[in-house]
């Protein structure tokens, strides 16, 4: 059976499909450093595919000693989804045929799909687009790292600037049919540290997008109840307390953030 686009299912749907229905393997993204399994789940006549990442197969990381990859994965989208800008695909953790982990709504793109992240000539960076780093390839011809001045991007931004995303990609940004962005992987997220690396610097220290002001406040105030509560199942207290401390920075400073000094400020490979 070929899954549906699931850019028509409901959220509400999605994550009742994502909870309660039958999972069946297809095979593994054998690009993940971690186990990764794309899957066909059917509810009541309804199917999608999916993505299932069981706890067991997760490499320790030195940094990241507590919790589970697939609880940050859990975590992110909770935050997305009280940002109200849908930035995550549902996401949710259960059971599955490897144990418990990550299912998340697989998201479908048309193959004519534009990347708004990549690398462009140096002397030739679209309109409208942002220069983050300079690079050259093999014959040493130069490049620059760039994204769109878009503001679904800017969304991201902040979101990854919230949730201290260490591992932005352009390719962990997806857009499906109907123009809507979505990041996926987040895995390596919330960190106590500052350790926020990304290809969307672009707005490194100019003004927050306006909406972003209010959705930070209504976002430090939710950490103060269901949100706050949420994360806890997922996250160590300390690391959820420093979700709060970020938001209170980045609405003080009322700017993007600039790059970390002592970290790479740049995921490799970029795109």
């Amino acid at each position: 059976m070929t899954a549906e686009p699931a850019a028509a299912l409901a959220e509400s749907d999605a994550l009742d499909l994502l909870a309660n229905g039958r999972i069946e393997i297809e095979g593994r993204l054998v690009d993940a450093s971690n186990t990764t399994l794309r899957a066909e789940i059917t509810l009541s006549g309804v199917t999608r595919r999916c993505v299932y990442k069981p706890v067991r197969g997760e490499r320790p990381l030195w940094d990241f000693p507590d919790g589970t990859l697939a609880g940050r994965e859990v975590s992110a989208f909770l935050v997305s989804q009280a940002t109200g800008w849908g930035l995550v695909p549902p996401t949710i953790l259960r059971d599955g045929p490897l144990g418990p982990g990550a299912l998340q709504l697989w998201i479908d793109e048309p193959e004519d799909a534009e990347s708004l992240i990549g690398f462009v000539p140096a002397f030739d960076v679209p309109s409208g687009w942002l220069a983050v780093a300079n690079a050259r390839d093999e014959d040493g011809d130069a490049y620059a790292l760039a994204h769109a001045d878009d503001p679904r991007l800017a969304r991201l931004a902040v979101f990854d600037a919230v949730i201290n995303n260490a591992d932005r990609k352009g390719g962990h940004v997806l857009y499906p049919v109907g123009g809507a962005i979505h990041g996926v992987d987040h895995g390596v997220s919330f960190h106590v540290e500052n350790k926020l690396r990304t290809v969307l610097w672009g707005w490194t220290g100019k003004s927050l997008i306006a909406e972003a002001v209010d959705v930070l406040g209504s976002l430090a105030g939710r950490l103060e109840s269901d949100l706050g509560e949420a994360l806890e199942q997922h996250l160590t207290i300390s690391e959820v307390q420093h979700i709060r401390l970020r938001i209170r920075r980045l609405l003080r400073a009322g700017r993007f953030p600039k790059p970390p000094q002592d970290w790479p400020a740049i995921p490799w490979p970029p795109v």
